[in-house]
């Protein structure tokens, strides 16, 4: 097991328990990356529902690379990078309306 699964098999009162944990945990970091890496805005919302089924039923199969693979730990540094991505467009599209607006 890779070392987050491996704590959390560890420290949880019972294997059902930690499952679940796991599941959940590559879910919620599965969704966080593909909200920040992926997502449209402009979807509408029963699209967005149908992406969200899809990405829960994938992640069953994650779950079972997850006890023998880093998922969680990949999943996690996915989304720290694509973070930091996000913050610095973000700001460089502050600075540059900025300077737009000082030129103008």
């Amino acid at each position: 097991m890779s070392g987050v699964t491996r704590y959390i098999y560890e420290n949880m009162p019972s294997y059902q328990a930690a499952g679940y944990v796991v599941f959940f945990l590559v879910f919620i970091l599965s969704a966080i990356v593909f909200k920040l890496g992926f997502a449209k805005n402009d979807l509408p919302l029963w699209k967005n529902v149908v992406i969200y089924i899809f990405l829960f039923l994938g992640c069953i199969v994650l779950t079972f690379l997850a006890l023998f693979l880093p998922m969680i730990e990949g999943l996690i540094v996915a989304a720290i990078i694509l973070l930091l991505y996000k913050t610095r467009l973000w700001r460089e599209k502050r600075e540059q309306k900025i300077a737009n607006q000082e030129s103008n």
